[in-house]
């Protein structure tokens, strides 16, 4: 089994009201800040998935992601892999307590 770290980014649809992106977007002028638009405020959540492989984690962040983390009728997210883990196994089937990382370049399914 191995471990698979995900973040998922939550925003409004486009089109939909952003009142919290409306409002940091009208104090960018008490800021001086003149050059940035169209701010959309989300969230984002983290977590880390344990499974036999990344196409097994990632449908239960990508179920997640619709049934919990988000409301599909007025917003989207992304999904992104952010690292997977596993545990090194000797040859006997004993852990070596060896961990090996791999770093993802930004994987990102859309929905």
């Amino acid at each position: 089994m191995s471990e698979f770290r995900y973040a998922v980014n939550v925003l409004p649809k486009p089109g939909i009201l952003d009142p919290q992106g409306r409002a940091v977007e009208l104090s960018l002028p008490h800021l001086n800040v003149t050059n940035v638009s169209r701010v959309r405020v989300g969230r984002r959540a983290e977590l880390t998935v344990t499974a036999g492989s990344e196409a097994e984690a990632r449908a239960v962040v990508e179920g997640l992601a619709k049934e919990l983390l988000s409301n599909p009728l007025i917003e989207a997210y992304e999904i992104e892999l952010l690292e997977a883990t596993s545990s090194a196994v000797s040859a006997t089937g004993a852990s070596s307590g060896a961990v090996s990382a791999i770093t993802s370049g930004a994987k990102v399914t859309r929905s």
